[in-house]
């Protein structure tokens, strides 16, 4: 399994990203794929997750309304569309694909491989 993160990078508050994650090795449209974020100091914490179809989508509340999980089954690649960015989404982004037969896995532990990350930062 690999997991390739790109598309980060170093923007102004209220800019935006758009991250992808570049999949191969396992059955894409089989598993539910996440993006987490962690901040020095900090947690790793859910804040999209998509079900293989990409059919249904959840996200963390802080990032409601501006940030957009979506998929390509075809291309294996899973995106992250980054709007109206904040100081506070400054992170290491992360996507993860989920353990087996997992429809929308919202914990650490329910994710079985993970990209080495690519950092996003906002600042003015």
């Amino acid at each position: 399994v690999q997991l390739v993160e790109s598309g980060g990078g170093s923007v102004q508050p209220g800019e935006s990203l758009r991250l992808s994650c570049a999949a191969s090795g396992f059955a894409f449209s089989s598993a539910a794929m996440g993006w987490f974020r962690q901040a020095p100091g900090k947690e790793r914490e859910l804040v999209a997750v998509v079900t293989g179809s990409g059919g249904a989508t959840d996200y963390a509340d802080s990032v409601k309304g501006r940030f957009t999980i979506s998929r390509d089954n075809a291309k294996n690649t899973v995106y992250l569309q980054m709007n109206s960015l904040k100081p506070e989404d400054t992170a290491l982004y992360l996507c993860a694909r989920g353990r087996r037969l997992l429809y929308m896995p919202r914990r650490k532990s329910e994710y079985a491989d993970w990209g080495q990350g690519t950092q996003v930062t906002v600042s003015s």
